[in-house]
């Protein structure tokens, strides 16, 4: 498998389509579509193990100790409220579903940002609750690499303080649960409700173990 180019089809600020050309496994070429919220996605660069000279640059890429380092373009919290005993999660309208889906806080990174501050900003922004500290971060992983590049980190946290949508955007239409082991397992047996993967597969372990 080859990629042989890649175009970019639109020009948007946070998610953009590109066209791929490829070579397959018996030298057929086809094409791909997928989304991207990089500027200069991943496929497009020529890795190496130094980074050559005028290739495109990705805008989560950093170099260090001559390799290739990715950090995520977005952070999912999966707080734990240390005072209510229960883990938070979110029901927020999502567009392309047209419909309500529950699922954890999130967000973009900020450049320069590390996963712990872009963590708290989202978490505030879209719960009104404050991180009290780090359980653990997962490695950057993907969210559905059939259609788009995107990366994600998970990032686990004790968090306090009382549920607001105050500092809500225009844009965001958000209600914050907060569910107990007992409770996660009823919302999970509801074939209407929507969920977003992580958060089932999260919330399936809290239900069955009390633990994040």
């Amino acid at each position: 498998m080859k990629i042989l180019e890649v175009n970019k089809l639109t020009d948007f600020k946070h998610l953009n389509l590109f066209l791929t050309k490829y070579k397959d496994k018996i030298g057929n070429i086809k094409s791909w579509i997928f989304a991207s919220r990089s500027y200069s996605p991943n496929v497009m660069m020529k890795i190496t193990n130094t980074l050559e000279e005028n290739a495109p640059i990705a805008d989560n890429l950093i170099p260090s100790d001559m390799s290739l380092i990715y950090k995520p373009n977005a952070v999912v919290i999966v707080p734990f409220h240390v005072d209510y005993q229960k883990i938070v999660i979110i029901k927020e309208f999502r567009v392309p579903l047209g419909n309500y889906q529950y699922g954890f806080p999130a967000g973009l990174m900020d450049r320069g940002e590390e996963l712990e501050e872009t963590a708290a900003r989202e978490l505030k922004d879209e719960t009104g609750l404050e991180i009290v500290s780090i359980i653990k971060k997962s490695p950057t992983i993907y969210s559905s690499s059939g259609m788009t590049d995107e990366s994600i980190s998970l990032v686990y946290a004790t968090c306090k303080g009382e549920p607001s949508i105050k500092w809500n955007e225009e844009s965001e239409d958000i209600t914050v649960i907060m569910v107990s082991p007992k409770e996660a397992e009823i919302l999970l047996a509801n074939p209407e409700i929507k969920f977003d993967v992580k958060s089932w597969i999260v919330l399936s372990i809290f239900a069955q173990t009390g633990k994040i």
